[in-house]
């Protein structure tokens, strides 16, 4: 019994195939943990739609995935000198944010950052009458820009590109492929219509692998189900019952990422009194789990175990039984599921 992520396979590639169209020279991302589905899965969806060039995050992962995809590996993560060495094929393409990185990839194929208004990596506006020389040293593939994902002052995106794209004429740069991060088709398409010249390829993971909600669903599998009183002590930590219920046994721990939860940006009133109330609940030992049973989101009895959670269940709800499966509501990103199953 086990922490499953089941995958409705026609809907999901029916969704990966409507990205795939709207965004043609796409790059898809395989970084991670996979966005959830791991990098075997992924590789081979990759693989299906016949595209040439997948994104990975580390050199280690590009090492992984070499002999899981025949195309271009586009590594992410820049390179920086006195990393450790990583033997890899040919068909690698590493990051450069810097003009000392790019001078030291010398003969390899290289794609330059450039600093976006995310400020987290890149060559900035001063340093491109260097970067001309470095670039003479590499088998230049491109350039790139990583966007932000909102705009909270309102500013254009198309129009941040737009500004790079000047700027890298002006110092008598390539501009022959730009790869773009959190553009929608219609923003690449003014981008294309204004800079024909360009091929413009959009690095996308997210959108392609989980923008369809409603085709995927985590399940944990009640391994045990033990009644109790109010008042039983129960657990590590022999806390009471807070009543007459079930304390359930359900696949799935911190080793699978339940109950780790990342930390969120809280931008409205309403999200930040929704997040003290939690950080309140939790010195009481209240804490909500990612496990649904009989319509509600049911309290973890105590802090998830490595490999299961424990659940408090009270009477006045159905009983479960052992090998009933209860939704989870998850986190693909920083999920590791014990298996992956198509319906």
């Amino acid at each position: 019994m086990a922490l499953t992520l089941y995958v409705d396979k026609d809907r999901w590639r029916a969704h990966q195939r409507s990205v795939v169209a709207d965004f043609p020279d796409l790059v898809p991302v395989c970084k991670g943990n996979g966005y959830g589905f791991g990098h075997d899965k992924l590789a081979e969806e990759v693989a299906l739609h016949g595209l040439e060039t997948l994104a990975v995050g580390t050199t280690y992962e590009a090492a992984a995935m070499k002999d899981r995809f025949s195309g271009d590996l586009l590594v992410l993560t820049p390179y920086r000198r006195g990393e450790e060495p990583v033997p890899l094929p040919d068909r690698v393409i590493r990051s450069a944010s810097s003009v000392d990185g790019v001078y030291g990839l010398v003969g390899s194929r290289v794609v330059v950052e450039v600093m976006s208004t995310m400020k987290r990596h890149g060559v900035s506006p001063r340093d491109l009458g260097k970067l001309q020389a470095a670039l003479d040293e590499v088998r230049l593939e491109g350039f790139a820009i990583h966007l932000p994902l909102d705009r909270t002052d309102g500013t254009d995106a198309v129009e941040e590109v737009i500004g790079w794209m000047d700027r890298l004429r002006a110092a008598r740069l390539p501009l022959d492929t730009m790869f773009v991060s959190h553009l929608s088709s219609q923003e690449l398409a003014r981008l294309r219509q204004q800079f024909p010249q360009t091929r413009f390829r959009a690095r996308i993971g997210t959108r392609l692998w989980l923008g369809d909600h409603g085709a995927t669903e985590y399940r944990g599998a009640v391994l045990d189900v033990t009644p109790v009183a109010k008042g039983d002590r129960f657990g590590y930590r022999q806390q009471k019952a807070p009543g007459d219920g079930w304390l359930a046994v359900v696949a799935g721990g911190t080793s699978h990422g339940v109950g780790l939860e990342a930390p969120k940006a809280l931008q409205t009133i309403t999200s930040r009194a929704k997040g003290m109330a939690r950080a309140g609940l939790a010195t009481v030992n209240r804490n909500l789990s990612p496990f649904v049973w009989d319509g509600k989101q049911r309290w973890f009895a105590e802090p998830p175990h490595m490999q299961v959670s424990i659940l408090f269940v009270p009477a006045e709800a159905q009983g479960p039984k052992v090998g009933d499966e209860l939704k989870a509501i998850l986190r693909h990103t920083t999920t590791q599921v014990d298996r992956v199953v198509d319906r």
